[in-house]
């Protein structure tokens, strides 16, 4: 984690060699309910960078065994972090910046979409905040029973990965200019 006295490119390992250094691709992680999408969203508008919403690209079986109410297991998530990763490296590849949300819960899925330039913003908040919105929700197939078999799995990265932690219980506006300071990154003109 970073502190406000240090710029975070230049303390995370793998993130680059100094303050100059360009972020490449964020891809904005969590459990449900943390603001993944909204903030990912604002920020990618912010920036004028692409925005890829990672649910999307979940297969039709995945989203069927969601809105059952049963949890993904690792077999489950492996086609779909794939497709994450192929988004991260065509944007890569194209030299084209961009912000995917993905929950990407364990560090060994993490490290299927870890490359140069590529920094996780991890979102996260107590589990009754997480309750509360997932429960304001009305169009998403994800089930707030669900919340809890995804606290269980969630790994928050590490310190030696190229992540940030935020606490998500501010409005999401506060939560973009906190990423794009602590990053640090310029909005687009």
């Amino acid at each position: 984690m970073t502190t406000a006295a240090s710029p975070f490119p230049s303390t995370v390992p793998g993130t680059g060699d100094g303050p100059g250094h360009e972020v490449a691709v964020l891809v904005i992680m969590g459990v449900s309910g943390c603001g993944k999408s909204t903030v990912a969203g604002m920020l990618a508008g912010s920036l004028g960078w692409a925005l890829e919403e990672g649910d999307d690209l979940h297969p039709p079986s995945n989203i069927a065994k969601m809105a059952a109410g049963q949890p993904l297991d690792d077999t489950d998530r492996l086609p779909w972090l794939q497709r994450v990763a192929g988004w991260i490296d065509h944007q890569l590849a194209q030299g084209r910046p961009g912000v995917i949300t993905c929950s990407a819960l364990k560090r060994n899925y993490r490290d299927l979409l870890r490359r140069p330039g590529v920094v996780f913003v991890h979102l996260t908040g107590s589990p009754e905040m997480l309750q509360r919105r997932l429960e304001a929700r009305l169009d998403h197939f994800m089930p707030t029973a669900l919340l809890h078999s995804q606290l269980h799995t969630l790994e928050p990265p590490d310190p030696d990965e190229a992540a940030l932690t935020i606490q998500a219980a501010a409005k999401p506006a506060l939560l973009v200019e906190e990423i794009m300071r602590r990053l640090p990154l310029a909005p687009a003109e």
